[in-house]
């Protein structure tokens, strides 16, 4: 983590979800304490993406919000560029200035606009808040080189969001990211919302500005196509917590976990019709009262009694990654991967 330019370190996030304190005085039920993200550790290189993928309610965008302090951790630290973000008490000018180097793409660019707002007012604010008396001139032609930049006119300033399809707002959203001069983006599935082929576009573009502007980034989504496609290394969090890490290359020839095998194992293929696949079996655990032990095995083929009662820690493993298994770790499963092996 020393050369990183971003690095968390045992983060974890809880929100109490109880009822109301005379609702549970007369029900005598205890306190229901959410563990959205259950001690996370990883650091991101200058220049580098990573992708974090898992099913919905796994704890991605929990994460996202911490980093970029919209939420308070409850345990751990997050760090950028050296500097240890705290999001407790007054911050710091360090904090500051590392808080401004920091922006998030958001997923639903139709709810991430502002409706009332011209396009050249909502790429102008990040701009505004960090220099209240920029010339209004100068103003006007950053926004236009802003629009310029991710492939819209100058003259689109004038128009409102609804005037544009889901990705030309994407594209606006991703004007407003740039428009503080930032070296971190925090990209919370930026795609989703997109039709296929707009995707595309976006995620190029993405790219392009990642190599022109050398921008960092995480790269939140649970489209593997997406991950595979833009991302440097990829973390894999199942109910709070990263189950592998690894390369890229690594982690989609060779998957270890055996949630990642599976994952992998169910995309599908038109070169394996007709082939048998093993689905991910079973139901995410309900996160107010998760499985003790490794959170998986309630749907692991591999899972033991060792499995059912200690919780595995990350670990190094083949093809330059950690991986959080007993399994793995014991060499009860076969090495030979199950997308080679179907």
């Amino acid at each position: 983590m020393a050369d990183a330019l971003l690095a968390l370190d045992d983060v974890a996030r809880t929100f109490d979800v109880s009822p109301l304190w005379l609702d549970r005085v007369l029900t005598r039920q205890p306190r229901a304490l959410l563990k959205a993200v259950a001690g996370v550790s990883f650091s991101i290189a200058p220049g580098e993406t990573l992708g974090l993928v898992g099913e919905s309610g796994c704890g991605k965008s929990t994460i996202a919000r911490v980093i970029v302090g919209l939420y308070a951790p409850t345990r751990g630290t997050v760090t950028f560029a050296g500097v240890d973000l705290d999001a407790r008490g007054r911050p710091s000018p360090e904090q500051r200035a590392a808080r401004r180097q920091m922006q998030m793409i958001f997923q639903d660019p139709y709810a991430s606009l502002n409706p009332r707002w011209r396009v050249e007012d909502i790429v102008a604010e990040p701009i505004l808040a960090l220099a209240p008396d920029i010339a209004r001139s100068e103003l006007k032609g950053r926004v236009a080189a802003l629009l310029t930049q991710v492939g819209l006119a100058a003259a689109d300033g004038s128009r409102y969001p609804h005037q544009f399809s889901g990705g030309q707002r994407q594209r606006i959203s991703i004007a407003r990211a740039l428009s503080s001069e930032p070296r971190f983006l925090v990209c919370d599935e930026p795609t989703s919302a997109l039709d296929v082929s707009v995707q595309a576009q976006v995620l190029n573009l993405m790219r392009d500005l990642q190599r022109r502007l050398r921008l960092t980034y995480l790269f939140i989504s649970h489209n593997l196509a997406v991950v595979h496609h833009i991302a440097d290394r990829v973390g894999v969090m199942y109910l709070g917590r990263i189950v592998e890490l690894a390369p890229t290359h690594a982690l989609f020839g060779a998957p270890q976990h055996p949630y990642t095998r599976m994952l992998l194992a169910a995309v599908p293929d038109l070169g394996l019709t007709g082939v048998a696949r093993t689905a991910v079996a079973g139901e995410v655990p309900n996160p107010l009262d998760p499985p003790p032990g490794c959170a998986f095995h309630p749907r692991c083929p591999y899972a033991n009694e060792r499995c059912r009662k200690e919780l595995p820690e990350l670990l190094p493993a083949a093809g330059g990654g950690t991986v959080a298994c007993h399994a793995v770790a014991e060499r009860r499963i076969d090495a030979t991967p199950l997308v080679a092996r179907a």
